[in-house]
């Protein structure tokens, strides 16, 4: 045992190294190409620059996450600090939406008026922008396989490797044809994929912190099921909600005829259904027996806990 945790443990600092030397070359690449997209006068690749810049807050937010995900539960935060992730994931997506919108305007204005572009600055940035976007990827490939999270952010640093190849492109036509007008077009395509990314992303971080249903689990499905176990006459006042990206918790309350040591073996039914069917692995029921059926808000039902408490959601991945 011993042994299989030192290997945990070595296996946890690596791969920590390799996200954070991921956000060190992506914070390098970003100054590098802000500056030469000032020199340069090319906008596309400023636009380039911030669109890099989000995915050093992406990995930095897959390195937090990964510290904080270790923390255990506690009286101030029973559930754990999972959500912080989620919290930082919805600022950094409102931010990537605003500047999209920015870049979108600039490019539009610069449409009317295209300024002189340093072709050969911009190529010679986005080539070393291409050589740090791969390098980005090689370091969190790995990781990518057993982590949601860090496979966001590689296929994020991915997309960034086309971008350079797409400033690259726009370069080489102002060097060779002096085609000015193809640094706002390629900057309108990046704001356009930064926008499209933010707005795709963000939904799922507004429905996690707005308690909402996950959007793998049917309600009505499920309290079918539910209402269909053996020893259940109904199912009301039913919950479904994502703790983080990975588990949901439902709680409801459950009318039956049953009590004592009949109780335990419908819950536990009730509790395979959900973890089998719905992958709901944390149900708080209620149960209700005959006169003690709830009735609004003056129900005084019987409370019972069936699940995993707080402090043992580590195991429900």
């Amino acid at each position: 045992m011993a042994g299989h945790g030192h290997h945990h443990h070595h296996s946890v600092d690596a791969g920590d190294r390799s996200v954070l030397w991921a956000v060190v070359v992506n914070v390098g690449l970003t100054v590098a190409q802000l500056v030469g997209g000032l020199v340069a006068g090319s906008l596309a690749l400023v636009a380039d620059a911030v669109h890099n810049l989000s995915d050093a807050i992406s990995l930095g937010i897959a390195f937090a996450a990964r510290k904080i995900a270790r923390r255990p539960s506690d009286d101030r935060m029973t559930f754990g600090y999972v959500r912080a992730e989620i919290v930082a994931a919805l600022i950094n997506y409102t931010t990537l939406i605003v500047i999209g919108l920015f870049l979108a305007y600039e490019a539009v204005v610069r449409f009317f008026d295209p300024p002189e572009v340093a072709g050969w600055i911009v190529v010679w940035i986005a080539g070393i922008a291409l050589v740090i976007d791969v390098i980005t990827a090689l370091l969190t490939y790995r990781l990518s396989k057993s982590s949601m999270n860090i496979r966001a952010a590689f296929l994020h640093n991915v997309a960034d490797a086309l971008g350079s190849v797409a400033v690259i492109i726009a370069g080489t036509l102002i060097i060779l044809y002096d085609w000015r007008i193809v640094d706002p077009i390629i900057t309108l395509l990046i704001s356009v994929y930064i926008l499209w990314h933010a707005f795709a992303e963000i939904g799922g971080a507004i429905r996690i912190l707005m308690l909402g249903t996950p959007p793998d689990v049917d309600v009505d499905s499920l309290m079918t099921a539910l209402r269909q176990v053996d020893g259940v006459e109904d199912v009301h006042h039913l919950h479904v909600w994502s703790i983080d990206e990975h588990r949901a918790s439902l709680e409801a309350h459950v009318v039956t005829a049953a009590t004592g040591q009949d109780v335990e073996p419908i819950k536990q039914r009730m509790r395979a259904v959900a973890r089998e069917q719905f992958g709901i692995a944390h149900c708080t029921l209620e149960m209700e027996y005959g006169s003690a059926c709830c009735d609004g808000d003056h129900a005084q039902p019987v409370g019972h806990h069936v699940g995993q408490p707080p402090q043992s959601h580590s195991h429900t991945h």
